[in-house]
């Protein structure tokens, strides 16, 4: 369930984020085809708490430096540890894939982190960016590491939507898979979620925090590498963790 107003807060700051520069009610509510008096009001109570300012009189408004402070606050407390982006380059470097770091949100995959292939034609990971948990490598990962009650609390709720001709579509199935390839450990993606992807995932699991790392490309370029893939991938991770 989608709750519109806090939604609308996270659109505006999306929006400040792609314009970079201060904008006024008349165009936000023309970018967003908001009603004047709601975008008034969702303004003003931002603007009140703070959270937006007008860097000069009547020249609109923009996100006020205590975003970034809150951010940092949030952050120091529960940091991710800096280490782990070098372990994302690393990966790029040695198997010229995207690589990607990620944690379980309620039924998703966050992407936190990612350094992207050099190729033209690569895999587009951006953080914030979300996946289902039981149609990706990347989640099936993150499942791996639950109880099985988690896990099965997760797929009961679970959408079995059909993405591609090789979409897992039943809770059953994906608790198999997840054993198998706890098994085998690590974690293949075959184009379940977006066709034509592959990808490998391995689970990542630090005092406290349950992550995944993921290596990902077009299926034509990493179908014949997935054990080259994992071999990197384990000396890497195990090459952070020792360091």
């Amino acid at each position: 369930m989608i709750v519109k107003q806090a939604a609308n807060v996270l659109d505006l700051i999306e929006f400040f984020a792609v314009h970079r520069r201060p904008a006024t009610l008349a165009e936000i509510a023309k970018h967003f085809e908001w009603p004047r008096s709601s975008t008034f009001n969702l303004l003003g109570t931002l603007a009140a708490r703070g959270f937006l300012y007008e860097p000069r009189a009547r020249g609109g408004y923009y996100p006020a430096p205590m975003w970034a402070a809150l951010i940092r606050e949030i952050e120091s407390a529960q940091p991710i540890p800096a280490e782990l982006h070098g372990l994302l380059e690393a990966l790029v470097r040695e198997t010229g894939e995207t690589a990607v770091l990620a944690a379980a949100s309620g039924s998703h995959a966050l992407f936190l982190d990612a350094v992207e292939s050099p190729h033209a034609i690569r895999y587009t990971a951006q953080p914030g960016k979300l996946v289902p948990l039981h149609v990706t490598a990347t989640g099936r990962a993150l499942l791996s590491q639950m109880t099985p009650e988690d896990r099965a609390a997760i797929l009961r709720k679970a959408e079995f939507k059909r993405y591609t001709d090789t979409t897992l579509m039943t809770a059953a199935v994906v608790e198999h898979e997840v054993q198998q390839s706890r098994k085998l450990g690590w974690f293949e993606g075959r184009g379940e979620y977006t066709t034509d992807l592959g990808g490998v995932a391995l689970p990542l699991s630090l005092p406290n925090r349950q992550f995944a790392v993921l290596v990902a490309g077009p299926m034509m370029r990493i179908e014949h590498r997935i054990a080259e893939f994992v071999r990197i991938m384990r000396a890497a991770i195990e090459r952070q963790l020792s360091a």
